[in-house]
């Protein structure tokens, strides 16, 4: 089987990959790097590239020797829901808090695909913004209120 870098999923997926660690590397070439004790502003975005860079040869790596083809096909649906959930919970985070915005966005941005089970979403919302609450606002002490 021949290798066909122009309909091959991973490959692309790599190449984006590597784009965008390249990108944050670049735009954090003037920062103070530091060091893993002492990390600059720098430090984050130059390891976080370098990461993005090696994931992006592995998964190129993965798609020329798996050779996947992409499916055609777009989701209109997905193209709409996802950015409108992305609005809805900025706008609930000012208005509704933490919480609601998180009880919203997630079946919300769930919606945008073809399986919408009832009890998983459920059990995911519930799930995320339990674990959410804890690591963001208990755990990083990030400002926002839980509920207005």
């Amino acid at each position: 089987m021949k290798f066909d870098w122009r309909n091959n999923r991973d490959f692309f997926a790599g190449v984006f990959f590597i784009l965008l660690g390249t990108l944050g590397m670049f735009m954090a070439r003037d920062y103070p790097f530091g060091s893993a004790l002492r990390m600059g502003p720098g430090y984050f975005p130059s390891v976080l590239g370098g990461m993005m860079i090696a994931f992006g040869v592995a998964v190129m790596a993965m798609g020329v020797k798996n050779n996947e083809k992409m499916k055609a096909g777009w989701s209109f649906r997905a193209l709409i829901v996802l950015p409108l959930s992305t609005v809805v919970f900025g706008v609930m985070m000012e208005e509704a808090g933490f919480i609601p915005a998180l009880l919203v966005l997630i079946p919300l941005s769930a919606a945008a695909g073809r399986e919408f089970k009832v009890v998983e979403i459920a059990l995911l919302t519930i799930g995320l913004t339990v674990l959410s609450t804890l690591l963001f606002i208990k755990g990083l002490g990030l400002p926002y209120p839980l509920i207005k």
